[in-house]
């Protein structure tokens, strides 16, 4: 049995795993607290981790029944993210292992966002294709083996979220802009712009939003801002289409490059509707499973962590806790 933590962006999370069973899984969004600033305020983030870790935890043991003691090991999330939201979890972590003698692991974020196709129901076991589209991170995973997987492609500039999130403060749709443009698309023509796919004929499986992002704005201030308002939906539709465009292509490409069995989404952008349906339909088409966790575990997650961390050998033990995150 696990309790993990995980502080890396804007979420305060802690989660009791056992086995492949989660048994509590809790989530505080500081999505509210950003909402003025349009995104992320990392200074911010931290100092909420701060009021909101302890209360997070006690709320995981108490959902999942048990006591602190009864747990067997703890994990954390050390690395990508934020320097101090991580140091909230990190020292939290740290603390709660020094004081009950239980070991600790370090988890790497993205093989949590891999990690969470392993948990129930209906876990995902390797071999498998990963496709992690996060507002940090966009990449492709070769996942062989539960311990870890390889890189076949990243971005090369933004992540497909964080191109998300920019086009809806763009287009005065508030935040988080994942959300927000799918919901504002649902009315609109998504082919109505005609918004660049880059690095379509590119051989490679990197990734590349930054252009797109360029290419809305100038769109934007084409139309000017009345009838830009006015066709809000169509730009929104026509923005979440090309993200999601670029996303399959380069699945597909790295389909055609290798034999797989299955495909798996990670990553909060995985929550998206239109992206589930096209990578469905190519998972069809190909006779392949798809493996799609409850959209719970697409955002940050403290359960995700946990399975990452039941498949890793302890980072720290209570004597030797030198290692921070970073």
């Amino acid at each position: 049995m696990i309790l993990a933590l995980e502080t890396s962006c804007d979420d305060t999370c802690a989660a009791v795993v056992e086995g492949r069973r989660i048994r509590s899984n809790v989530i505080s969004s500081q999505a509210a607290a950003h909402a003025r600033y349009g995104g992320i305020v990392p200074e911010v983030a931290s100092r909420h981790h701060l009021e909101l870790v302890n209360p997070v935890v006690e709320a995981a043991l108490a959902e999942a029944g048990v006591e602190l003691a009864d747990v067997d090991s703890l994990a954390v999330t050390r690395r990508p993210g934020l320097i101090g939201a991580l140091l909230v979890g990190v020292s939290t972590a740290k603390a709660l292992a020094a004081a009950t003698g239980k070991p600790l692991t370090g988890v790497d974020h993205l093989h949590g966002h891999v990690a969470a196709n392993f948990l129930e129901p209906d876990p995902l076991d390797p071999p498998f294709l990963c496709l992690i589209a996060s507002g940090g991170h966009t990449l492709l995973a070769a996942v062989r083996s539960h311990e870890g997987f390889e890189v076949l492609g990243e971005t090369l500039d933004d992540a497909a979220g964080e191109a998300l999130d920019k086009a809806a403060r763009l287009l005065g749709l508030g935040y988080p802009g994942g959300p927000a443009i799918e919901r504002e698309a649902v009315q609109g023509n998504p082919e109505a712009f005609d918004l660049p796919v880059a690095m379509a004929a590119d051989p490679r499986l990197d990734f590349s939003f930054s252009g797109l992002k360029t290419a809305l704005l100038y769109r934007v201030r084409e139309l000017g801002d009345e009838r830009a308002a006015a066709r809000r939906a169509d730009l929104a539709a026509s923005f979440q289409a090309a993200v999601v465009g670029q996303l399959v292509a380069k699945l597909e490409r790295a389909l055609d490059a290798d034999r797989w069995p299955a495909v798996a989404l990670g990553g909060g952008v995985a929550a998206n509707s239109l992206l589930r349906e096209r990578v469905g339909a190519v998972c069809e088409r190909r006779g392949l499973r798809l493996k799609l966790v409850d959209r719970a575990l697409c955002t940050d997650n403290a359960a995700m962590i946990a399975a990452a961390a039941s498949y890793s050998e302890p980072t720290a033990y209570p004597g030797y806790l030198a290692w921070d995150a970073g």
